[in-house]
């Protein structure tokens, strides 16, 4: 499908920027033959998309799988939205020894669902693409 000029396709540079402007992001990755995605709070260090988590699904699966991660944004009154996808690995960070673990443990990830979540999960992505895109007023008001 053809990206007309409501359409620019982002330089990496400018998806880290916008990853570190919001604090909700989603992970989907494959787990017992199924697509799941979950809503985390996250923190960026770098290019590396940090968050925390609790014993279950997502520490059992993320380390052992590809995963995606999702970031968007829409601004209703100027009809401009955009998203960002970083794909690649994750591993757990909680009791990693060295430098970089420790420094990512540091990074400001403050969950919002209820309970303990201890357990740091890194993902250092292989990938970062992302897009702009604006909707014209008559598009936006049929939506």
């Amino acid at each position: 499908m053809p990206f007309d000029d409501s359409v620019q396709v982002l330089a990496e540079d400018e998806c880290l920027l916008l990853l570190n402007t919001r604090e909700v992001g989603r992970i989907t990755f494959e787990f017992k033959g199924r697509i799941e995605i979950f809503p985390v709070n996250y923190g960026v260090d770098g290019a590396v998309i940090v968050f925390r988590t609790s014993p279950g699904t997502k520490l059992e699966a993320v380390p052992k799988t590809a995963v995606a991660f999702e970031v968007d944004s829409w601004d209703p009154e100027s009809g401009i939205g955009w998203s960002v996808i970083a794909r690649g690995r994750a591993e757990e960070v909680t009791t990693n020894i060295g430098r970089v673990a420790e420094h990512l443990r540091w990074v400001p990830v403050h969950p919002a669902a209820p309970g303990e979540r201890s357990h740091w999960l890194a993902i250092k992505p292989t990938e970062i693409t992302g897009r702009r895109f604006h909707v014209a007023r008559a598009k936006r008001e049929r939506l």
